[in-house]
């Protein structure tokens, strides 16, 4: 039996639990079509089947969507099937990449592609409610993500005095304060009387990495470039090269898991970008395939390998590359511990 989706929110709201964005886009969905949509009990492997005009919509909600996390989720479904992703937001540029692959989806904003035998709904450019309102989350800005490596990375600093923790991420201490008080509000922060606890953490660094490829690594990125010659390789570098680098997305996946070999390189460094070019012969090339990055970590932070970038960043550059392979590496350094 189905039941129009304004009545189905009152009788099956424990169902999602912390998924009430699913309500919000389907309410967006409605309003933008006019239609009334219904609502078909859960289903195995859907989170929510939707009819509309007779047609049965297959749906998979993802709160924290991003391209890589999509696709993964699309791996082992039925595709002969109408199947929509729900998305409490999706970037501009995670959108345009699911509609050239013919991924039906909407979010809560209302933004929507879904094109189907007898149904097409195009709709771009509404304001990203949620996520506005998620990028004022002190946690999930630039000193929260900061803080959040150190926590994830090193967990033992999680019952570090708020002054330590500032020194060793570089960031303020009132900053630390705010950031705490808000992880507890938030649900994410456990306090007892002798420890604290990072609680949610699958849902922490599915928020970190959205956060970071959207907000930090830009602010890092400095310049593509490419190499001189065909002896750069991550071997090479680290055998040859005296200064401080540290290998994120592709070359870093090879160095943590022996899995992956690189075709594109990330490089953090605190050096200058003339210092590296002329160590490691790079010119500048807008289409090159050679990306450097600030460091913008602390030396407080203790790295896993001391020739990669932290683990849980060379995870989230390998999730914004979203290929199979790079996927599948992410996978592997995920199950392996950040």
């Amino acid at each position: 039996m189905f039941i129009p989706a304004e009545r189905k929110f009152l009788l099956n709201k424990d169902v999602y639990r912390n998924n009430d964005f699913v309500y919000e886009a389907i309410a967006s969905l409605e309003e933008t079509t006019g239609i009334l949509i219904a609502i078909e009990s859960v289903r195995e492997t859907y989170d929510v089947v939707l009819q509309i005009n007779n047609e049965s919509l297959y749906c998979i909600a993802k709160k924290n969507a991003t391209y890589s996390s999509i696709m993964s989720a699309l791996k082992d479904i039925n595709h002969s099937k109408n199947n929509v992703i729900i998305a409490e937001y999706l970037t501009k540029k995670t959108a345009e990449k699911l509609k050239i692959n013919n991924i039906n989806y909407f979010d809560v904003s209302g933004n929507t592609f879904i094109k189907t035998k007898f149904l097409f709904v195009y709709v771009e450019g509404r304001k990203a409610k949620v996520n506005k309102k998620t990028n004022q989350a002190r946690a999930f800005q630039e000193a929260g993500l900061k803080l959040l490596l150190l926590l994830l990375s090193n967990p033992e600093t999680l019952q570090f005095s708020y002054r330590k923790l500032a020194e060793k991420t570089g960031i303020a201490l009132g900053s630390v304060s705010n950031i705490f008080k808000e992880l507890e509000e938030s649900h994410y922060l456990l306090k007892t009387k002798n420890k604290r606890v990072l609680k949610n953490q699958v849902e922490i660094i599915e928020r970190w990495v959205t956060a970071y490829n959207e907000l930090l690594k830009p602010r890092s990125f400095r310049r593509r470039m490419r190499a001189i010659g065909n002896e750069f390789s991550t071997k090479n570098i680290i055998n040859n090269s005296d200064i401080n680098l540290y290998f994120g997305g592709e070359p870093g996946g090879e160095l943590l898991t022996g899995y992956l070999k690189p075709k594109d390189y990330i490089i953090y460094t605190d050096e200058e970008t003339s210092k590296v070019a002329k160590e490691l012969k790079l010119v500048p090339d807008e289409f090159g395939n050679i990306e450097l990055y600030n460091k913008f970590w602390t030396d407080g932070l203790d790295l896993r390998n001391h020739n990669t970038a932290p683990p849980l960043v060379v995870y989230a550059d390998l999730l914004g590359i979203g290929n199979n392979r790079n996927v599948e590496t992410a996978k592997i350094i995920l199950k392996n511990g950040l």
